[in-house]
């Protein structure tokens, strides 16, 4: 199972939110091309980078600290909010970025998540953001009535990298993350589940890797507090 060190941008910044609330802002490092070194040097095998402005505006913002931190480090990379056509897929995939994540557009115009999982084969995740197992969108401020497996089984023959579940009550919330709901989602359908929201322990690591059905999980705040040491993350999860 592989841990993804999480950057979340907001106007430049590296932060936490809380359930997604832009208005609960934590900026942990105005240097986020820095703090993706650190991550690095510790032996991250990946980084996964949210341009939160970006989810909200439907477009990149936060463009300049993600190409600082692509010429800074050498491990895959993966980036979400506000990737909502192919010009940007193509870009942002030109540009160095190992992944994609599309999460508004799944829900909004799923054959454009299609066209571009064809066209750029094992480059295209898909980011499903959902509260009581429904998805939310833009930025997690827009309620559906669309249901998290219903959705990720669509998308089953498209060959589709990996799906990112986040429950949005539990992220930034350091409560620990909903593993029941992530691992059924994993069993359900034949994409690779990536869990998010409210990694916050080794323990927490430990369960999700038990159930064997996981494939990796996604850390922020944990990480930034101390709460979950990243060499010992590594070291857990290879064992």
């Amino acid at each position: 199972m592989i841990l993804y060190p999480a950057i979340d941008l907001k106007d430049g910044n590296a932060v936490r939110l809380v359930h997604g609330d832009m208005d609960q802002t934590t900026v942990f490092n105005d240097d986020p091309a820095a703090q993706a070194r650190s991550f690095v040097d510790a032996g991250c095998a990946w980084l996964h980078l949210v341009d939160l402005n970006g989810a909200f505006a439907g477009e990149p913002v936060n463009a300049a600290p993600v190409e600082a931190i692509l010429k800074a480090c050498n491990v895959p990379t993966q980036l979400g909010g506000g990737i909502r056509d192919m010009a940007t897929i193509d870009k942002w995939l030109t540009k160095g970025l190992t992944r994609v994540i599309l999460g508004t557009v799944a829900v909004e115009n799923p054959d454009l998540v299609r066209q571009a999982a064809k066209a750029f084969p094992g480059q295209v995740a898909v980011g499903l953001d959902a509260r009581n197992g429904r998805v939310a969108t833009r930025g997690w401020a827009e309620e559906t009535d669309v249901m998290v497996t219903d959705l990720a089984k669509s998308f089953e023959d498209a060959g589709i990298a990996a799906i990112i579940y986040t429950d949005i009550l539990r992220d930034g919330a350091m409560k620990g993350p909903n593993i029941d709901a992530t691992a059924a989602l994993a069993r359900a359908v034949n994409i690779p589940v990536i869990a998010s929201g409210g990694v916050s322990s080794l323990k927490d690591l430990q369960a999700l890797k038990d159930q064997q059905v996981i494939s990796g999980a996604i850390s922020g705040r944990a990480l930034y507090d101390g709460a979950i040491d990243l060499q010992a993350a590594m070291t857990l999860l290879a064992a």
